[in-house]
């Protein structure tokens, strides 16, 4: 559709140039007794020019050479009428196609040359007016080589910015991986630090625990494995990984229940939440769960997850020894930044009468 476009534009100019230089010759030469072989040349002349107008895309070099020698012709011989509008035309295509000014030079002393050889072998006005053409010519072709580097340069500075945007897309997409990696390592090397200190206590004594841990850590470390191959694989192909939701905080609960704290889950959402805010909500709740694991186990946790009118409100507590908001050290910091991207709210902090809590809200619905 461009090509189709820019063809008509050339074909319109082409026509233009054709009949102006047959309407400025017919006007010029009715009175003179040879009309019809000047005439005939003259139109010989413009339907030359046109073609090269229509031609240009196809190959500017060779087309600006056709209309020099076509036009600096026809000005000696005394057939053209026009100061070198068409090698003005096709010269604006070289130099958005990059060519070298030596173009420009070319042009420029052509369009004297021809102009002042042409006054010299068939005077046809006064030495002014051809100092006139010859400057118009010149001025004519300076012009739109100007305009022609203009467009190439913004065209150049869209290209690079085009090219920015799409390496930031990239390095968007990487530093989410990076952050889903993240907090996958974070939960799963959480579980197993826990429950590897606990089998190394328990080895001797209690066999059967021992074991039992052994499994978790085994289950986890498997689940994050397949997860960081699923991330990994955008990397690779490309291909976008199924984003965990809702649906795997049952999962969540079960392995925190696994590690010694008894967790109550509570989700009260619909099926109409985005992808990105069950993402986040999952995030969110696992990064949180897995600091009570780290940071309070043995312990009793309760996380609440409730969609209320477009606004998904998020609250993990528990019932442990409590401490400061630094006791989830980048933790918090990534569900911080997961909640700014929704605009959100963010609180983390102890209880007054002990233990923890970490609050969130992710507005995304139109109402919110």
């Amino acid at each position: 559709m461009e090509g189709r476009r820019w063809y008509v534009l050339d074909l319109a100019a082409a026509f233009a140039v054709v009949a102006a230089n047959v309407f400025v010759a017919g006007n010029l030469l009715k009175d003179r007794d040879d009309f019809t072989p000047w005439f005939l040349g003259s139109l010989f002349v413009a339907l030359g020019l046109g073609c090269v107008v229509v031609a240009r895309r196809r190959g500017a070099l060779r087309a600006l050479q056709v209309a020099l020698g076509l036009s600096g012709a026809a000005t000696v011989v005394g057939l053209l009428w026009e100061p070198f509008v068409t090698v003005a035309l096709v010269l604006y295509l070289v130099a958005v196609q990059g060519g070298s000014r030596r173009a420009l030079v070319w042009c420029c002393g052509v369009a004297l040359g021809a102009t002042v050889l042409g006054q010299v072998v068939r005077p046809r006005w006064e030495w002014t007016v051809a100092a006139g053409w010859g400057a118009a010519a010149v001025g004519l072709c300076a012009g739109l080589w100007t305009i022609g580097r203009f467009v190439r340069a913004r065209r150049l500075d869209a290209d690079l910015l085009e090219r920015q945007r799409e390496r930031q897309i990239v390095m968007d997409e990487r530093l989410r991986i990076a952050r889903e990696m993240h907090d996958v390592v974070t939960h799963g090397m959480g579980l197993i630090a826990v429950k590897s200190g606990i089998a190394n206590h328990i080895a001797g004594e209690r066999p059967e625990e021992a074991r039992e841990a052994l499994r978790v850590i085994e289950a986890t470390s498997r689940e994050a494995l397949g997860e960081m191959r699923r991330l990994l694989g955008v990397l690779r192909d490309g291909a976008e990984p199924p984003a965990p939701g809702l649906a795997g905080l049952a999962g969540i609960a079960e392995r925190v229940r696994a590690a010694g704290v008894r967790v109550e889950l509570a989700v009260e959402c619909g099926d109409g939440l985005p992808d990105g805010v069950g993402l986040a909500v999952h995030r969110i709740v696992q990064e949180a769960v897995t600091n009570v694991v780290k940071h309070a186990a043995p312990a009793r946790c309760e996380a609440t997850v409730r969609d209320d009118r477009g606004v998904v409100r998020i609250e993990v507590t528990d019932d442990g020894p409590g401490g400061d908001v630094g006791r989830g050290g980048h933790g918090l910091v990534g569900m911080r930044e997961r909640v700014a991207v929704y605009g959100g709210r963010f609180e983390a902090g102890p209880l007054p009468g002990g233990g923890f809590r970490v609050v969130a809200t992710l507005p995304y619905g139109t109402d919110a």
